[in-house]
């Protein structure tokens, strides 16, 4: 298949600038995954989709305030540093603006102070290798100094840090949010767990490569960005007890989703794993895990969109897309959601 199979026409004020409130009264449109039937609901009419005895699998992951702002030691230059993978200690790859202020050795002060770096490397792509200093819990200085790393086609800013997390994130690590995740209150949750569903946890930290396009004709000829992953012992037991008595798995998120299809390639099977993936799921793929995915709308001609594409259907998912916008639902990280059942 060719990128440009999953191109669609978006109008820009679809691109959804701010998210709403409540968390769960976003729109939802319900896939029937054997028909392609669309049904037009909210986000808190989820609960009537799931059945006692299903699970859903959340991405845990905590959104790092993952943007500085500082200014080179010397000259006074203004920079701008996003860390997009912790390397070691207080090690960081980061991506730095303007790159040619952040040459080999450079030095760069944060906050009047309260944090300094120095560029040990520079890697084949651009990316710098920096070393942070600070007195005390790197994390706690980095939540003082540092702003969410909100993709580029959101151009408010954001009042409130907390609403680029999901409620049950725990484990920092990603420099984006599980958007899917952004939906639940805690408050749907605790009805969810009411009804007899499962809940279960998974770690995958996002990487920025998630917002990289496809840039190859043949999307074959992609190469996925790499992102770190657990599946602790106690999913592990959790998803294969539901699959036992016949229960669904749910997915929230395509994140979730590379997590478990992972461990099931990985493994042949899914129990207690770590490590890094690269899996690419296109239209071709086959599910070992996944009974039902709730997802976001994703970018037009994204390795998202392809996966959702492989889950539903091609032709489903191409028709659901182009109902959303003529029904101009909201678009992308604060938009509004999707089942596939």
């Amino acid at each position: 298949m060719k990128t440009s199979d999953f191109y669609y026409e978006l109008p820009e004020e679809l691109i959804a600038q701010t998210p709403v409130e409540p968390r769960d009264s976003s729109r939802m449109l319900v896939m029937n995954k054997q028909t392609g039937e669309l049904e037009h609901k909210h986000f808190y009419n989820i609960i009537d989709y799931l059945n006692e005895g299903d699970c859903l699998i959340l991405n845990d992951s905590r959104v790092l305030p993952a943007r500085i702002y500082g200014v080179k030691e010397g000259t006074g230059a203004n920079v701008e540093f996003l860390l997009l993978r912790h390397i070691e200690s207080k090690r960081w790859e980061t991506l730095v603006k303007p790159g040619k202020k952040a040459k080999l050795g450079a030095h760069f002060i944060f906050g009047d102070g309260l944090m300094r770096c120095t560029v040990a490397d520079i890697t084949d792509d651009g990316s710098r290798i920096v070393d942070f200093e600070c007195e005390g819990n790197f994390y706690e200085v980095l939540d003082k100094l540092g702003q969410m790393p909100l993709p580029p086609y959101i151009h408010e800013k954001l009042k409130d840090k907390e609403r680029y997390q999901t409620v049950y994130s725990r484990e920092t690590g990603s420099a984006a949010a599980p958007t899917a995740g952004l939906h639940f209150t805690k408050e749907l949750l605790a009805k969810i767990k009411e009804k007899g569903v499962k809940i279960g946890f998974v770690t995958l930290h996002v990487g920025l490569g998630t917002f990289r396009p496809v840039k190859a004709d043949d999307i074959t000829k992609h190469h996925m960005h790499s992102e770190h992953y657990e599946l602790p012992r106690e999913t592990a037991d959790l998803i294969n007890e539901t699959k036992k008595n016949g229960g669904r798995v749910i997915s929230v998120g395509t994140t979730s989703c590379r997590t478990l299809e992972t461990v099931a390639k990985k493994e042949g099977k899914i129990c207690a794993s770590e490590g890094w993936t690269d899996i690419f799921i296109y239209p071709g793929f086959k599910f070992e895990v996944l009974d039902g995915l709730i997802t976001n709308f994703h970018l037009p001609e994204s390795t998202l969109i392809m996966l959702v594409s492989a889950f539903a259907g091609y032709d489903n998912i191409m028709n659901a897309y182009k109902t959303a916008v003529e029904e101009k639902y909201r678009f992308f990280s604060f938009g509004d959601s999707m089942a596939v059942l």
